[in-house]
């Protein structure tokens, strides 16, 4: 066996490490996907704000269940769906402003949520858990868990495509076309909520809106058109996924770090080199242009 392919084998021959490679790559699909939107619709705030509002739902999960990653799944579904309601109906009808609304309810959940888990007699290393993920702790239940939200997040993207599409894109057709705009609205918060969830048990809370945010930014680099965003993006998640958690394996270090941090690099590679938007093809073009 020659070392590349002994480079790539040696970890798969772990069970718990299989299971976190196939975790990663459906919520690098997801991510991905979801991540066109929260982007084109300057949703990046509310992402990261809907992740911390998990925190209260998935600190009762952890400490009634002993940290078995099913029922966090469950406890940070229950809290980020709610949020996501509670963040659509009170800024319904411009009532109060959406940034007013987040930063109200996500403070407000993120504090609750310290308190809950600071009643732990070790809640230093509980809170660590959350708040970085543990994705190599994922079981078989919760690998269909995050499996059954995952498709579930992304035939409702299917079938809304087109609707989610003009909404996004052109409120004023929307509006011609008589479609429901607060219930999309709600609809791609309750979505970008569930995308949060699945994301949090890979990543954590802190660094799931990387994986919702750095993806689409650096596939946007290449692409404008929505549906080819979203391949690229998932493309980008899962390829960031996948070697992140060999870099995790072999540099030691937390695989959620491993994951971001090579998001991170390719989207400073694209910023850089990507043709015709990148810095080096901006650079050269002034160049040109003033010889």
């Amino acid at each position: 066996m020659d070392s590349v392919t002994q480079f790539l084998l040696d970890p798969l021959q772990f069970p718990f490490m299989l299971r976190a490679i196939a975790a990663i790559i459906m919520i690098g699909i997801v991510s991905g996907v979801m991540g066109a939107y929260v982007i084109t619709r300057g949703m990046s705030f509310l992402g990261d704000a809907l992740a911390h509002t998990v925190l209260p739902g998935v600190a009762v999960a952890y400490l009634s269940s002993g940290g078995a990653s099913g029922p966090v799944l469950i406890g940070g579904l229950v809290a980020g769906v709610l949020s996501a309601i509670g963040i659509g109906l009170l800024t319904r009808g411009q009532r109060l402003a959406e940034d007013t609304a987040i930063g109200v309810i996500f403070t407000g959940a993120f504090a609750l949520g310290i308190a809950i888990i600071s009643r732990a007699q070790n809640y230093a290393a509980d809170l660590t858990h959350i708040l970085i993920g543990e994705i190599l702790a994922v079981n078989d239940d919760s690998l269909l868990l995050i499996a059954v939200i995952g498709v579930a997040v992304l035939i409702a993207i299917l079938l809304l495509y087109k609707e989610l599409l003009v909404v996004s894109f052109d409120p004023i057709l929307a509006q011609t076309l008589k479609l429901p705009g607060e219930g999309l609205r709600l609809t791609l918060l309750v979505l970008l909520a569930l995308t949060i969830v699945i994301g949090v048990q890979a990543v954590g809370i802190v660094l799931v809106s990387a994986m919702l945010v750095t993806p689409a930014t650096t596939a946007r680099f290449f692409t404008q058109r929505l549906h080819h965003l979203m391949l690229l993006a998932a493309v980008i998640a899962v390829f960031s996924g996948i070697v992140g958690m060999y870099i995790a394996w072999y540099g030691h270090i937390a695989p959620s770090a491993g994951i971001v941090l090579t998001l991170t690099a390719l989207f400073l590679l694209a910023y850089v080199f990507a043709p015709g938007k990148g810095y080096l093809w901006t650079l050269l073009g002034r160049t040109a242009k003033t010889a």
